[in-house]
């Protein structure tokens, strides 16, 4: 005879992601964390201030990449005459160039989904800090899960910085604000993405929910 299992049942296991070996879930003090018995790959942490610490760094994000779309993120002076671009005008050559793909490319890539994870990220530590919306928070949740990897905020301020090595040596550029708080954004981006993972933010959404049934 088989036995069905639940869902609260299945709720008490976890899977390494890296080897697949199948855990039951542990009580862990705050700031330690669980690891795989084969592969010993981090399975989950706990801290008990990551709602607080990640809408701090989430508002902060998301004001960082606003900053970075306004001013300017370098300035070149040619023969005298000084150009100024933001990543919104070099989007715009490259549409005015005929580059329409790799425009949309961009547009997506550095543009749309790094702001839609910021966006996510500051409602859904909202949401589970005045614990409200169950049901949104578990589609957020999933919607975060499938356009994580789609950001490409770190590989566009590499391709930034290999380009002005090259154009050093032959104008004279001027970096502007709008490069810097890129910087700063992708730092809290890279920080987010590593220290927070997905299964965490689940495991502490049930924990929340659970006490208000």
């Amino acid at each position: 005879m088989k036995t069905k299992i639940t869902s609260d049942q299945l709720d008490e296991f976890i899977i390494c992601h890296k080897c697949h070996t199948l855990h039951k879930k542990a009580f862990i003090s705050n700031g330690s964390k669980a690891v795989c018995r084969h592969c010993k790959s981090v399975l989950y942490h706990r801290d008990d201030a990551l709602i607080d610490k990640g809408l701090a760094l989430s508002i902060t994000g998301l004001i960082l990449f606003i900053l970075a779309n306004v001013f300017p993120l370098i300035r070149v002076d040619i023969l005298g005459q000084e150009q100024v671009i933001t990543i919104l005008s070099m989007i715009s050559r490259l549409l005015e160039s005929g580059y329409y793909i790799v425009a949309l490319f961009v547009v997506y890539l550095v543009f749309i989904f790094p702001i839609m994870i910021f966006l996510i990220y500051v409602t859904l530590f909202f949401l589970l800090k005045t614990a409200q919306k169950e049901k949104l928070v578990q589609d957020l949740l999933i919607l975060l899960s499938k356009i994580l990897l789609w950001n490409m905020s770190d590989i566009f301020l590499i391709s930034i910085l290999v380009s002005l090595v090259k154009l050093m040596s032959m104008l004279e550029i001027h970096i502007g604000l709008s490069f810097w708080t890129l910087t700063l954004f992708v730092i809290i981006d890279l920080y987010m993405t590593r220290s927070i993972h997905i299964g965490e933010l689940w495991k502490i959404k049930e924990e929340i929910y659970r006490e208000q049934k």
